[in-house]
């Protein structure tokens, strides 16, 4: 029984020490009494049981702590320990069985020396098919919310070799489902939420594995403690960098937060539909989340980009006019593929084409002949870009990544979500510093 204050009754059950033994003791010995010899580690006497058997064992776990009381039963407690020994080079063989609430069943099995006075163990325990929603006291004061439903399995492996401890606890939760938002002055402030639907697959289960270690000989150390740290820094890490969660499943990691472009161009770039079809996958499996896009531009470099990308369009319209049958398909003129040595020619057409004020002209005032440099800095000069083309230009990337995600990767459109840059959340704009400003941004969040 754990009681209100927090204490647990088995703390009560050690004999107390009666008053003024101690100080009996002490007078003793000042009368001259020699005291008792210390028993030696070899005067110890050798303890040995072939075998334990425990059968129709019955424990009852009571928690007045937490608010409403919670309780559960392991019930049909059985099996066998076998070599038990208080020699340190032994260790004994368990199997133990048994049923948590006459629903989930727990098994017990390894090695275990409890009797030597140097704690030795190497024990793998599982439980299958626990109903969740009777943990519902503890979510709700913890977590701000009950649990509607959902089972819960767990592998753990425990061992201990010279005072210390390492673990494995493999838990598997399936349909985890949680009811309304419960007021708690306890609950974490972590977007819980967030945290389950990036953590839950397409098939609504969570499989996570929590490796602990650490030394019984430190204070400060506490198996429950720990495990508890763990889970919080999963949840930490799932809503503070979820796609490095997420990348480490489909490979990619943190970068798989943004998709660069390459500059004044809203085309998914080479490269950019596997980083798409990744974060595409990560959806399909976790149908909980949806994703939020913000397109970004470089104010400088992408201005200088939209010009030269202009200029590109132009010449590549020179080159359609020439090819058969192209008159009116104008929307393939991006399409058109000028070869290095032909784009001076293409070149000098389109900037014959563009009306520039004080165009270089010769003797008779034709326009002269200039090197391509020279037109391309012209042209370049010419074109006008402003802030509605910048706005412009970010808009169409996250049209092009939504788009990408939904016909090429299969995701629901009533996922994604187009949000202005100005919206970009700051933890992106420290990303940005890392990497091109050039680009659109993914966030996640929970449906």
């Amino acid at each position: 029984i754990i009681h209100p204050d927090g204490s647990l009754n088995l703390q009560h059950i050690m004999k107390e020490q009666k008053p003024g033994t101690a100080a009996k003791g002490s007078a003793a010995r000042t009368a001259g009494t020699p005291p008792k010899r210390a028993v030696a580690a070899a005067d110890k006497p050798r303890i040995t049981i072939s075998k334990l058997t425990l059968k129709g064992g019955h424990v009852d776990f009571s928690d007045h702590f937490i608010q409403p009381n919670y309780s559960a039963h392991l019930t049909g407690v059985g099996g066998d320990v076998k070599g038990l020994s208080s020699d340190a080079s032994t260790l004994a063989e368990v199997a133990l069985k048994g049923r948590v609430d006459n629903q989930g069943r727990l098994n017990i099995t390894g090695t275990i020396n409890p009797l030597s006075g140097n704690l030795a163990l190497d024990l793998l325990a599982n439980l299958n098919d626990f109903e969740l929603s009777s943990l519902t006291p503890y979510s709700s004061k913890y977590a701000g919310y009950g649990i509607q439903k959902g089972k819960l399995s767990f592998d753990v492996k425990y061992k201990v070799e010279n005072r210390k401890l390492t673990a494995e606890n493999h838990l598997f939760l399936n349909q985890l489902t949680f009811g309304d938002k419960v007021e708690s002055p306890s609950a974490t402030k972590l977007p819980v939420m967030l945290a389950v639907a990036l953590l839950k697959d397409r098939n609504g289960n969570i499989d996570v594995s929590l490796p602990i270690s650490g030394s019984l000989d430190d204070p400060q150390f506490s198996v429950g403690g720990i495990i508890v740290k763990v889970i919080v820094n999963l949840i930490v890490k799932a809503v503070t960098a979820p796609f490095a969660l997420i990348g480490n499943l489909f490979g990619g990691g943190q970068e798989l937060a943004y998709l660069e472009f390459d500059y004044g161009k809203a085309e998914i770039p080479a490269g950019g539909e596997s980083k798409l079809e990744k974060i595409a996958k990560a959806l399909r499996d976790r149908p909980g989340l949806k994703l939020e896009i913000a397109g970004q531009v470089d104010p400088d470099l992408d201005l200088e980009g939209l010009k030269r990308a202009m200029l590109d369009h132009k010449v590549k319209a020179q080159k359609f006019k020439d090819l058969p049958g192209k008159a009116n398909d104008v929307a393939e003129i991006d399409q058109v593929k000028v070869e290095p040595a032909e784009y001076a020619k293409y070149l000098a057409k389109a900037y014959k084409q563009e009306k520039i004020p004080n165009k270089p002209r010769n003797l008779v005032g034709f326009a002269k002949d200039l090197p391509v440099a020279d037109m391309e800095k012209l042209m370049l000069a010419h074109f006008q870009v402003d802030e509605d083309d910048l706005h412009d230009l970010a808009n169409h990337r996250a049209l092009e990544a939504k788009e990408y995600l939904i016909n090429d990767g299969k995701v629901e459109p009533e996922r994604i979500f187009i949000v202005s840059r100005l919206a970009a959340k700051s933890g992106q704009e420290k990303d940005a510093a890392k990497s091109k400003r050039s680009r659109v941004d993914f966030s996640l969040g929970a449906r």
